[in-house]
């Protein structure tokens, strides 16, 4: 039986489901997180009840209210349209195309619509990092990098070394995220340490917070979590105030979920989860280095999954999936994907559905763009769960053997 009830009012539903809540329970526990009285149980029961129906979304008061009933940030339980297809507007805004661009940086001709050019570009290329294969990605970063590092050598105003060294800083970043997702270690690390110095230079604390976000990411997918949290804390000393600094909260949350401390688990999540709340909706949804909303909910996937909430994992699972995936089938964000596929696996696993579990996984491992660390880190947790519950099981087998493989063709990731 089909259900047309738009994406929000089924959400609403599972949440709740989730929680092994009633619509009553829920409806008191909104009360907690709302900045006034609200009305009578009945009142509010009648409401409750339409909005589940799909009958009416909530209005601008009570969307917040819910989402932080729910532990998620309103855009992401009540979306709005960001922009799509970003690289292809971004291309046509800058009005060159590349050939022209690299032509006037050879000829030294930089004047304000050259480095606004640049700057487009950076913007296509960080737009492009969730789908575009990660060969071709690494190539043209590191070819811009060069290009734009190249201008320093050039006569710049001291407003143009700046943004010259700002744009190198994200261009940067970018490499060094791309190379620690093909397994490239060191390098992904010296470019960061780059980034960092540029970042420094050009006095741009986003970009120093992201230095320490990707720090923390390194971290992470190495089984260092104090480092992860010290990488956390000193990255949102220095951004408190940019979105990178919910995404260090997120990062911290995940370490703390893996030391097993499930009150710093939840403080991190909430601290990101009020940050992410109070900035404005970005326009730009496929920018790597914007935190959207829709992304929080694969933060708290992570934590619940680690912490053995396995239906409200499972839920946001869901939900990650269904956000990423278009309507005919394209995915819009095929690493998140595969993490909540990987999720969805760890759930039957415990519940005991091992061909489901492997189903999951081997759907994950099987995709072409791929964050190997975090995919193999993920795994591992898959793996622990099929390896303690079902080791006499040849399919069992055969996906430890995949996972290892993977591990293998990637050193320095090899799971434990």
């Amino acid at each position: 039986m089909s259900d047309d009830r738009p994406a929000w009012a089924r959400r609403m539903v599972a949440e709740r489901d989730a929680r092994d809540w009633s619509q009553l329970d829920t409806i008191r526990a909104m009360r907690a997180h709302s900045p006034k009285e609200l009305p009578e149980d009945a009142n509010m029961l009648r409401q409750w009840k339409r909005w589940e129906a799909g009958d009416g979304m909530p209005g601008t008061f009570y969307q917040p209210i819910i989402a932080a009933t729910f532990g998620t940030v309103t855009h992401a339980l009540f979306p709005m349209k960001g922009r799509r297809n970003a690289s292809a507007e971004i291309a046509a805004a800058s009005g060159m195309e590349t050939l022209e661009i690299v032509s006037r940086l050879q000829a030294s001709d930089v004047d304000n619509a050259t480095i606004e050019a640049l700057r487009i570009t950076a913007d296509r290329l960080c737009s492009e990092y969730p789908y575009l294969p990660s060969e071709q990605l690494i190539i043209e970063g590191r070819a811009w990098l060069r290009r734009v590092g190249q201008l320093q050598e050039q006569r710049l105003t001291l407003a143009q070394h700046r943004e010259v060294l700002t744009l190198s800083g994200w261009l940067a970043l970018l490499v060094g995220c791309v190379e620690y997702d093909s397994g490239q270690r060191q390098a992904a690390e010296s470019t960061r340490r780059a980034a960092l110095s540029l970042a420094s230079e050009a006095e741009n604390a986003e970009i120093q917070g992201w230095a320490h976000e990707m720090r923390a990411w390194f971290s992470l997918t190495t089984g260092d979590y104090r480092g992860v949290i010290a990488a956390s804390q000193t990255g949102t000393s220095l951004a408190p105030h940019h979105s990178v600094s919910v995404q260090l909260a997120a990062q911290e949350a995940k370490a703390w979920a893996r030391i097993g401390d499930r009150r710093q688990t939840e403080v991190a999540l909430d601290r990101g989860r009020r940050l992410l709340e109070s900035m404005p909706h970005p326009d730009n949804l496929d920018h790597h280095f914007v935190v959207d909303p829709a992304k929080f909910d694969f933060y708290a996937m992570d934590c619940y999954r680690l912490l053995g909430e396995d239906r409200m994992a499972r839920n946001l699972a869901e939900e990650v999936i269904r956000v990423g995936t278009d309507f005919d089938d394209t995915e819009r964000s095929p690493m998140r994907n595969a993490e909540a596929r990987i999720t969805l696996g760890v759930a039957a696993a415990r519940e005991g559905d091992l061909d489901q579990a492997i189903s999951f996984g081997e759907r994950a491992l099987s995709g072409d763009r791929q964050s190997v660390p975090s995919l193999i880190m993920v795994s591992r947790e898959l793996a622990a769960v099929v390896n303690k519950r079902y080791s006499a099981e040849p399919a069992a087998q055969d996906y430890l053997t995949h996972l290892n493989d993977l591990g293998r063709a990637k050193p320095g990731f090899l799971p434990s």
